[in-house]
């Protein structure tokens, strides 16, 4: 069997096996971390209602997967793994399978035909009521075998999740669904419309996971900067950092999924001045010619988009960014594709990623003319990486020699642990690998950084002992040169 993001239940906080009555499930989640969020909603729930996790599938009364189901190749993914459990299921190692996620959302009933083993589907929205789903599984019902909610009116509350992140991180989402009608994009088709989480939901939330022990948050949502709009009748990101700042025990916010409109001049001194928001900006971006842009349905032009990242670059002192492109839309030129190299290869993107245009049934995009062949989308995907790898390369080799707070996530070696610069999100970003004795994980430690080994970073801690170790600053106290253009 292929290595599977399987939960292992001693990183949580399981209820005792002496309490459990129901039955064991293992649990696969697949997908972004606004999906994580979901599955650690549906764990919380399993775990009151009387399930155990386990961390194998191989014996389990049933194994859920939550799916994603945004591009093909995501869907792909998720029903390979699916069609692992079932062989599990036919050999009788599992009695049951439960699929739950976008991809239930997106297919609906036609799954069960395509996978007639699978026991029961739940969209996306009827993640709260998973621990009914697998009564029914468990009771042996072959009835009801779909479960679909439809989108919420109100935020749905996402406290009481048993966290699978290590304890001193966690995600937070601050809304659901999308708003935009960006041409390739099936998001509003599998998550709604855009639905804000109330401010006091969102800090009673964030309250809970400080009192867990979390000391990063990292803020999440399909379309971030348009938080509030929809509740309050205006965007109020800014204010709910402010509110955020204020949680006891949160050290690190970090921000995900910003969209390049409703970034206001508060909004950019409230993240310059804050010392808890660290300058580290998640922005897809998509591309920067107008055309493109236009036939993407992006709301934004070129000439907005270098001004926004010059005025970000300009005003939030060591702002490191990450950006995401699409290559190869439909009607992309050669032209258009160089200019969106000149437009990476003089920004300088600290963080960036490329991906190949997918065609998405049931998206506009679908029905514009020109599409490409799909090794032009390869070629140009790789094409762009390999320009963004020089600068990536160059950008973390300029950091070797300068002292930076690190925020430790594991152990990886006698004496050597990895973890992360304000510069790094989780799973995404590159690591350091830090020397060093005594040090524990969600400690902050100051490192100073010896060596380049591709997008990540060697260091070696300064203070050994935990105890004398300081609690880390969000913004470095020095002016870093990661940030070189040409």
């Amino acid at each position: 069997m292929n290595q599977l993001p399987i939960f292992d239940p001693s990183a949580s906080q399981i209820p005792d096996e002496s309490r459990i009555s129901k039955g064991t499930y293992a649990f696969v989640s697949l997908g972004c971390p606004k999906n994580l969020v979901d599955s650690e909603k549906m764990l919380g729930t399993l775990a009151l209602d009387g399930y155990a996790l386990v961390s194998e599938p191989s014996g389990a009364d049933f194994v859920i997967v939550n799916t994603c189901g945004f591009i093909e190749s995501s869907r792909e993914e998720s029903k390979s793994v699916i069609r692992e459990m079932l062989d599990l299921k036919r050999t009788g190692q599992t009695r049951g399978v439960i699929v739950a996620g976008c991809l239930p959302e997106r297919i609906g009933p036609a799954l069960l035909d395509e996978l007639p083993e699978i026991d029961h589907i739940v969209g996306v929205f009827g993640r709260d009521e998973i621990n009914r789903v697998a009564d029914h599984l468990i009771g042996g019902a072959r009835e009801q075998r779909e479960l679909f909610r439809p989108a919420p009116v109100k935020a749905m509350d996402d406290r009481a999740r048993l966290r699978i992140t290590p304890n001193h991180y966690a995600y937070l989402k601050i809304s659901e669904g999308c708003d935009r009608t960006c041409t390739f994009c099936s998001i509003p088709k599998m998550r709604g419309k855009h639905i804000t989480k109330p401010i006091e939901m969102v800090i009673a939330e964030a309250r809970e996971l400080a009192a867990d022990g979390v000391k990063e948050l990292i803020l999440v949502a399909q379309d971030t900067t348009y938080y509030g709009l929809d509740l309050y009748g205006r965007v109020r990101l800014m204010e709910l950092l402010k509110e955020l700042e204020q949680v006891d025990g949160i050290e690190w916010i970090r921000l995900m999924y910003l969209y390049p409109i409703n970034f206001t001049d508060a909004l950019i001194d409230t993240i310059a001045g804050s010392s808890k928001i660290l300058p580290y900006l998640d922005m897809p971006l998509q591309h920067i010619n107008d055309t493109m842009l236009k036939r993407m349905q992006r709301r934004v032009n070129g000439a907005q988009t270098i001004e926004l990242v010059g005025k970000l670059r300009e005003r939030i002192p060591n702002l490191v960014m990450r950006t995401t492109f699409v290559v190869g839309f439909p009607g992309e030129t050669d032209a258009q594709f160089e200019e969106l190299k000149d437009f990476v290869r003089e920004t300088r993107f600290e963080r960036m990623g490329a991906f190949p245009y997918s065609l998405e049934p049931g998206t506009p995009a679908v029905k514009l003319p020109d599409h490409l062949p799909e090794e032009v989308k390869i070629a140009r995907r790789d094409e762009l990486m390999a320009l963004q790898q020089q600068i990536a390369f160059e950008c973390q080799e300029s950091l070797v020699g300068y002292e930076l707070d690190a925020l430790i996530d594991e152990e990886v070696g006698d004496g050597v642990w990895s973890g992360r610069f304000f510069c790094d999100a989780p799973e995404i970003d590159g690591v350091v690998y830090v020397s060093g004795e005594n040090l524990q994980v969600g400690q902050f430690v100051p490192v100073e950084i010896v060596e380049r080994r591709d997008y990540d970073l060697v260091g070696v801690a300064i203070a050994a002992d935990a105890e004398e170790t300081p609690a880390a600053a969000a913004v470095p106290a020095v002016s870093l040169p990661i940030v070189s253009p040409e």
